[in-house]
């Protein structure tokens, strides 16, 4: 029992400190110093005073009043030129339809809708932690590590508590990665035989407190919850909410494939499974892409091209090459990629410099090259079908990122965010792998990751704030 008040007691600690630590960021982080916060801003504006749905046109990327206010870290002087920015209205509505009342209640005011992503963001974090204990559930401290790198990490939480789309995209990657686990469990434990034998004990003092599914609980019924109709339910809202997270519906189907193949049942099974989800995510995503092949004509129904018409004079990729070789800008994308996932706040204008900066990176880098040559052995510890799951999500999400930059330069770390559930899985049980010999170690890493909590509250303060006030 008290193995299970001490997860239940880290559980509540993590989740309270990411709850303080966002809030932090949401108040005092400067206003509009975040990635494209005055666009989506804009586009809960419009929408709340104008009705849904924005459209993009041109005029709605002006970058030279873009980078004076960038430039002058967005003075007051210069303020008259925010709603100019509207470059963002190409997005799904979901995120902004949710946030439109608190921008009504709030009169407009930017931290009630920054402490909304913050809200959103909780249940990111508090989905980790359960995914993480559906996968390994007599690992209690596999579980608060992972849950505490996705809390933590500095950048997560300055995008979290920023305005934009972002927490409920992760949001639904979480939800549905939960889905798909479980749906795999009814037919196989997710957990290896390694890892499940003789640790039932363990995995039902874990059930007792509340957390994580017991190591013999019957499989089987999990009713509608994890039908292929909650699926569709979920990658529909997907569809209406941010296009780096439609990935997911490559998942679902993979998932279900897998399990048909892993129960041997007829054809019809699986062709019945499919049309349920296909015909529930495609009808909720239809009638948004319905409404975009009206707006900016057949076949444009991501609105992609319109957006890419507006921003037209952005930085490409290949003038990038053209004028610095294609080397220089490998290793520049490479290094801001790497950097910008662990903290380069304000518009990429804040790297973490200085001695203390590259000693961050420095541990940050430790710990993923640790997490990476570990992984394959630590992932041993999760079924086969769990793994394949986890490394698709990954790669898809990298594909899509290399994909995006091989036409624009954004070198951005948050790309990689719709998918940091699972790499912080990946990372996690890579580092344990080297630590398998030694519990009070585990125990030791999850501490340590919970204490990136400190050196959040440390740039906040000593960086983000003296570094992006006007």
């Amino acid at each position: 029992m008290a193995a299970a008040q001490l997860e239940r007691a880290g559980f509540v600690v993590i989740l309270a400190g990411y709850l303080l630590v966002g809030a932090l960021y949401a108040i005092y982080t400067p206003a509009w110093q975040a990635p494209d916060e005055p666009a989506h801003y804009n586009y809960i504006r419009q929408l709340a005073e104008r009705g849904c749905c924005p459209r993009i046109e041109p005029g709605d990327w002006d970058s030279a009043a873009l980078s004076l206010m960038t430039s002058t870290r967005f003075a007051s002087e210069h303020l008259h030129m925010l709603p100019s920015l509207q470059y963002e209205d190409h997005q799904p509505p979901l995120y902004y339809l949710l946030a439109s009342p608190l921008y009504h209640l709030g009169n407009g005011a930017l931290i009630p809708l920054r402490l909304f992503g913050v809200l959103l963001g909780a249940g990111v974090v508090a989905l980790s932690f359960v995914i993480s204990r559906q996968l390994l559930p007599a690992q209690p401290q596999f579980a608060l590590a992972v849950m505490s790198l996705v809390a933590f990490l500095p950048q997560h939480v300055a995008m979290l508590a920023a305005v934009n789309n972002d927490a409920l995209a992760e949001l639904l990657v979480g939800l549905c990665l939960l889905w798909i686990l479980r749906y795999l469990d009814a037919n196989t434990p997710l957990a290896s035989p390694e890892e499940s034998e003789g640790n039932k004990a363990r995995a039902d003092m874990a059930e007792s407190a509340g957390m994580g599914l017991r190591a013999g609980e019957k499989r089987a019924g999990h009713g509608m919850r994890y039908s292929p109709w909650a699926a569709g339910l979920l990658v529909g809202a997907a569809f209406v909410t941010k296009i780096t997270i439609y990935y997911l519906a490559l998942l679902v189907p993979l998932a279900i494939w897998l399990r048909w193949r892993g129960e041997k049942r007829e054809l019809s099974e699986l062709a019945r499974s499919l049309a349920i989800f296909a015909l529930v995510a495609g009808t909720i995503g239809g009638l948004w892409w319905l409404r975009n092949a009206h707006e900016y004509n057949f076949p444009d129904i991501l609105a992609l091209g319109a957006h890419d018409a507006v921003v037209a004079d952005q930085l490409r990729t290949a003038d990038y090459i053209a004028e610095h070789g294609l080397v220089a800008t490998l290793t520049g994308m490479t290094g801001t990629l790497f950097r910008s996932s662990f903290g380069q706040f304000g518009w990429m204008a804040l790297p973490l410099d200085g001695l203390l900066g590259g000693w961050l990176y420095r541990v940050y880098g430790m710990l993923l090259l640790l997490g990476v040559a570990g992984a394959s052995k630590g992932m041993r510890r999760i079924a086969r079908s769990a793994r394949f799951i986890l490394l698709c999500a990954v790669g898809l999400v990298v594909l899509q990122t290399v994909y995006y930059n091989l036409e624009f330069v954004q070198w951005q770390g948050r790309y990689f965010f719709p998918a940091l559930i699972p790499l912080a899985l990946m990372v996690v049980c890579g580092a344990y792998s080297w630590l398998q010999r030694w519990a009070w170690a585990r125990w030791l890493l999850a501490l340590g990751l919970a204490c990136l909590a400190i050196v959040d509250a440390y740039l906040l303060f000593g960086v983000i704030v003296p570094g992006l006030s006007p």
